[in-house]
């Protein structure tokens, strides 16, 4: 017998098929495990347990929620209790767990930030009258098209409006200088569903020259470039690709981190549809380079553009040769195995996304640890975003020396910034390290109106006022000056705007988007919104008030698990210290 307790509740016909589209047919082995006859037994446990939020999305896309009949028979097929199968389907916000009553596609419209500014009210409130299902969402990565919309579908693919306005080019590709600029210059330029347009553009010669070079020798000239993480941390990547590929004797992972929630970030998803084969060939890099064999790239569930392009150029590259047992002739082994997010902010956090990947609830871990020696399933694992790996491949073909020709001393390279609210041309830009925050907003056409203020570095980063135009934007002079690059959100703001709405909508996020795990998060973003709810009915903030508000900030900073809670009061707090919101 096993250990599970199944309810009495019965997948339909349709529901079944669409579970077994992902674990394939019933098996009828068993194998003894200790005492116990268990299916599959251990080992093919964990192997199926990783299936259950691919399990959960093909339940809720064929029947529009995932149903007690449903969950039940997900649960027996993976060997997955059912009370965790449970709390892993109500953990993410794009899954229902009851009957909605009805049959169409749920459209998701956004209402952080750029949207709010951009009427995001005013299209639900369109859309509600033409009798179409809405759902409220946290930011959906479009900010450049404001206000967004993402269309859930049912029994059919799920899609995003075309923008038919404005051509790619146009909006989110700014080419300056003539030297051309290494992110950024093949959108547009090459097929991005075509494997040979991408090499006929240079494509996988860098894991080719990385093959030649060896683990080595590319470890160090990553390190030498300075390249750190753009997701936000900045951590130097040639020291967690050297933490992983020192471990001997386990499986290791490298995972591409393409889960971009943070309220007015786009870029990676404008990398990943357009520019696909570079995100594919830079993980297939990391994996030979670090001796890891597994490789994951998790990606938001809003995404259904990037993740069709993703796959195709995984398996293009497959067919070719470029990725399975034997990479490039290399005698090297190395599979990708992709899996889509759920609408949960937290899974951008690494140990998160961990979870999420093997069938948790994407709740953050405790470090150390850290995952360059207990990652995915405990074992050795790199984690980078797309624009970090992309950054890799000019560094393989061209050297460290080129990468640090451009930017700073301390802050080599270049930087994606998604520039997005009153901006004449909202869009994705690449610039040196060490362009002000003037150039760039003028760059982008300059700001449409009396610049009140600009978001840095998203929802969890802070606001600066019109002084800070001459910023230089580099890790060290955004630190200097008390704010952050973050994930390179610049949302500016001008003078007809109400913040208030705009600041309360961020303390909103932060209390929906917590885990809950821990007390100070949990506990914390709950009041933090509720005394910026008071602000907004009064107008004001009593001392006592604004000494709570500081309070909760500091505990928050200091004692929760993950940087949700560390950076739930950054962008609250410089609203208030800025004037922009109520006065103290």
């Amino acid at each position: 017998m096993t250990d599970l307790h199944i309810g009495q509740a019965k997948a339909s016909a349709a529901e079944q098929r669409a579970v077994d589209s992902v674990v394939g047919p019933e098996e009828a082995a068993v194998v003894f495990e200790t005492d116990r006859l268990v299916r599959g037994g251990r080992a093919r446990r964990h192997e199926r347990r990783t299936l259950l939020l691919p399990v959960l999305h093909a339940l809720h896309s064929e029947a529009g929620w995932i149903s007690p009949g449903g969950l039940n028979y997900a649960a027996d097929r993976l060997q997955v209790p059912p009370a965790e199968a449970y709390g892993v389907a109500t953990f993410y916000d794009m899954f229902r767990d009851s009957d909605p009553g009805h049959t169409e596609s749920v459209v998701h419209v956004c209402v952080d930030g750029a949207c709010q500014v951009a009427d995001a009210e005013g299209t639900i409130a369109a859309l509600e009258a033409e009798g179409r299902h809405v759902h409220r969402s946290p930011c959906l990565g479009q900010c450049e098209r404001a206000p967004a919309v993402y269309i859930q579908g049912r029994g059919e693919p799920d899609s995003v409006p075309a923008d038919e306005t404005d051509p790619f080019v146009h909006r989110q590709a700014t080419k300056q200088g003539s030297g051309g600029l290494p992110l950024t210059d093949r959108l547009g330029s090459t097929d991005a569903t075509s494997l040979e347009s991408y090499r006929a553009g240079g494509g996988y010669a860098a894991l080719a020259r990385a093959i030649e070079l060896g683990p080595d020798a590319v470890i160090q000239a990553v390190t030498d470039s300075g390249l750190s993480g753009r997701g936000g941390a900045a951590f130097p990547t040639g020291i967690k690709w050297r933490g992983v590929a020192d471990q001997r004797g386990r499986p290791k992972h490298v995972v591409a981190n393409c889960d971009e929630s943070e309220p007015g970030t786009f870029k990676d998803r404008i990398l990943m549809e357009n520019d696909p084969f570079a995100v594919v060939e830079a993980l297939i890099i990391a994996g030979v380079t670090t001796g890891a064999e597994h490789g994951w790239i998790y990606i938001r569930g809003e995404y259904p553009l990037a993740t069709a392009r993703i796959e195709g150029a995984i398996a293009q590259a497959r067919t070719a040769g470029l990725l399975g047992e034997d990479v490039m002739g290399s005698g090297s082994r190395f599979h990708i195995e992709l899996r889509r997010g759920a609408g949960a902010y937290i899974c951008g956090e690494e140990t998160a996304l961990f979870n999420s990947i093997e069938g948790f609830r994407g709740e953050p871990r405790n470090k150390p640890p850290f995952p360059t020696t207990h990652g995915l399933f405990g074992e050795p694992t790199a984690i980078n975003n797309p624009e970090t790996l992309i950054n890799v491949l000019g560094i393989v073909l061209n050297g460290a020396d080129w990468y640090r020709s451009r930017g700073t001393e301390r802050s080599p390279g270049t930087k994606l910034y998604c520039l997005s609210g009153a901006v004449a041309r909202p869009g994705l830009y690449e610039f040196e390290f060490g362009t002000t925050l003037g150039e760039a907003l003028a760059e982008a056409g300059g700001v449409t109106g009396n610049l009140q203020a600009v978001l840095m570095g998203g929802a969890a980063g802070s606001f600066v006022g019109p002084e800070s135009l001459d910023l230089p934007l580099t890790l060290e002079d955004a630190r200097e000056a008390g704010t952050t690059l973050g994930s390179g959100v610049i949302m500016a703001f001008d003078d007809t705007v109400d913040m208030m709405p705009i600041v309360v909508r961020i303390a909103e996020f932060f209390r929906n988007e917590s885990c809950g795990q821990c007390v100070p998060c949990r506990v914390g973003t709950v009041r933090q919104h509720e005394v910026m709810v008071q602000l907004q009915d009064q107008g004001s903030l009593a001392a006592d008030r604004m000494k709570l508000i500081n309070e909760m900030a500091r505990v928050m900073g200091d004692a929760s698990i993950c940087g949700l809670g560390h950076t739930a009061s950054g962008a609250i707090q410089s609203a208030l210290a800025l004037g922009l919101v109520g006065s103290p």
